[in-house]
């Protein structure tokens, strides 16, 4: 039997499995899903320390939107809250 619980680890999803019915399979795709997620987290943190960075330098709301392709307000709104590093 298969249970579904949501959580924000990605091996309390496995513990829930039941080895007899669930069919093995290759788990390429799943670490590779794991692996994106983790650089997309890391980019995350990066873009928003280059944020902070830039403000802390002086830097407008209107370059740091223009270097993002927005306008200043959705990178104010995006970025606004957080406090440099």
């Amino acid at each position: 039997m298969q249970r579904t619980t949501t959580t924000s680890s990605p091996d309390a999803g496995l513990q829930s499995l039941d080895p007899a019915g669930t069919p093995s399979r290759d788990a390429t795709h799943f670490r590779r899903i794991i692996a994106a997620k983790k650089h997309a987290i890391d980019a995350e943190q990066e873009l928003a320390r280059a944020v902070a960075d830039a403000r802390a330098a002086g830097e407008s709301w209107t370059v740091i939107g223009a270097a993002l392709g927005v306008s200043k307000q959705a990178a104010h709104k995006r970025f606004g809250h957080s406090s440099p590093r």
